[in-house]
């Protein structure tokens, strides 16, 4: 087999190590690799099969091109190109997947040829081809995770080592776990993304990430945290969807998990999802959600695939886009955070409204645990507390079961 890699950078370069590795048991060659700056890799591997010039690459005879350079532009042009003249793709790139994926599974069907994306969703954890293959008989209803390991980080070292979140996600940018400008992991774009692929395979409809509810974690504070101790629960952004056949329910939030949440016993980077189906019930697949290696295993894993002859149907990408509920419709639980508030008039507005409620703090700000039948209980709730003028400033956090 003949692969261009197109890109050479963490994922890139973890890729050739595992390629190499294996080199006595898979023959892979590798044709070109794509760069924006050769200077930049003097003195590494492949050095000579490195170059800036994507016509390059093209010329040559390949049987698969690995995009792994991330973001829209240039990699749709480049992705669409190869299905285009007959070439298989290997890409790790979710934010494309989850835009344009539908126009790329036809593409790949018209031409006969194949694109995998593994690596797309939860790094290292394989979990598209057992969704796709392995768990085919199954009919999924529901998917629950932690898709992002930067928002762990952050989150446990806040839990865990009492961090402020600005300390926390200075450390996780020391430490190589955030970008410069974390503000797609943070705000929950990231996590998303990763569920619109997974409840589009699982459910076999196209569930749109623009259209889930979506919540990040910039507003989780010590005080958040304080509560969440007190409750035996953490706080995780996790990703949720269920399907009953006709909708689908699904969001990505900053959430309280209890302690006996397999969601509350992933720390730091890693990440996890469980899958509920009708005949194997519920499963769970954790591990590292990026990495060099971890994320390299993801795209070698592909490439066997191929040179193997295992084909998997994407088709689920290009049916009609589902439709989703963004609020939680059954009976759940919230912690309320009301600041500047007249007590005693929120109390009463609680107890007439939500089935109970607990008060976690009344002093300088006004916490409260209440049980509704559904999140719309919940904001028509905060809604009369805002118009009656009793508090401006309120925050919630749903607890998940």
């Amino acid at each position: 087999m003949k692969i261009g890699i197109l890109g050479y950078g963490t994922v890139g370069s973890g890729l050739v190590d595992i390629i190499d590795n294996n080199k006595d048991k898979r023959n892979i060659k590798i044709a070109s690799i794509l760069v924006r700056d050769k200077s930049k890799y003097e003195g590494m591997k492949y050095y000579d099969k490195l170059t800036t010039d994507v016509e390059e690459v093209f010329n040559k005879d390949l049987d698969v091109i690995v995009e792994v350079m991330g973001g829209i532009n240039p990699s749709l042009e480049y992705i669409k190109r190869a299905l285009n003249n007959k070439i298989n793709v290997v890409t790790a790139n979710k934010d494309l997947l989850a835009e344009y994926g539908d126009e790329l599974a036809k593409i790949a069907n018209k031409n006969n040829v194949n694109i995998k994306f593994e690596a797309s969703v939860g790094g290292g954890i394989p979990i598209l081809k057992p969704l796709i293959e392995s768990l085919e008989g199954n009919c999924i209803d529901r998917i629950y995770a932690i898709l992002n390991g930067t928002t762990n980080f952050i989150l446990s070292k806040m839990y865990n080592e009492n961090l402020s979140y600005d300390m926390a996600l200075k450390q996780a940018q020391n430490l190589g776990f955030a970008e410069a400008n974390p503000a797609s992991d943070v705000l929950g774009y990231d996590s998303a993304r990763k569920l619109s692929i997974l409840s589009t395979l699982a459910y076999d409809n196209k569930v749109y990430w623009k259209d889930l509810y979506l919540e990040g974690i910039t507003d989780i504070d010590k005080k958040d945290i304080e509560y969440a101790k007190k409750l035996n629960c953490k706080i995780k952004l996790v990703g949720q969807s269920e399907y009953d056949g006709y909708k689908v329910r699904g969001f990505v939030r900053p959430v309280l998990v209890e302690f006996d949440n397999i969601l509350a016993n992933i720390e730091n980077e890693n990440n996890v999802v469980v899958l509920n189906g009708d005949s194997v019930g519920e499963v769970s697949f954790v591990g590292k959600g990026a990495g060099k290696l971890a994320t390299g295993s993801a795209v070698y894993g592909d490439l066997i695939d191929i040179l193997e002859g295992r084909f998997s149907s994407i088709n689920s990408f290009t049916k009609d886009k589902a439709e989703v509920i963004k609020v939680l419709d059954n009976q759940c639980s919230a912690l309320l955070r009301f600041k500047c508030h007249n007590k005693d008039s929120i109390i009463s507005v609680i107890k007439s409204k939500m089935n109970s409620f607990d008060v976690l703090n009344e002093n300088e700000e006004l916490a409260v645990l209440v049980n509704a039948n559904s999140e719309y209980e919940i904001n028509s709730t905060l809604s009369e507390i805002k118009s009656k003028g009793y508090c401006n400033k309120i925050s919630k956090l749903i607890k998940i079961n």
